[in-house]
């Protein structure tokens, strides 16, 4: 799945275009790369997602093309 689409389905991020201005600002990072919006998420990788001064670092449990309220929570671990 494609990071953009992970980080809106599991909540991460609000909205995709969010997402996607993120991934091309230079502000997400998989496994300590920079990636695009359209680089590949897999279950085990590491995300970061820095937001201002705060960074959000979750480990991707299991990926999901739709989710519910509930369900997205279990898509990643807070690290």
């Amino acid at each position: 799945m494609r990071i953009d689409k992970y980080l809106k389905v599991s909540r991460l991020i609000k909205r995709r275009t969010l997402a996607n201005e993120a991934c091309d600002q230079g502000r997400v990072k998989i496994n300590g790369k920079v990636v695009k919006a359209g680089a590949e998420v897999k279950e085990g990788d590491v995300i970061e997602i820095q937001f201002g001064n705060n960074i959000t670092k979750v480990k991707v449990t299991s990926i999901s093309e739709h989710a519910s309220r509930a369900e997205s929570k279990e898509m990643y671990t807070i690290i």
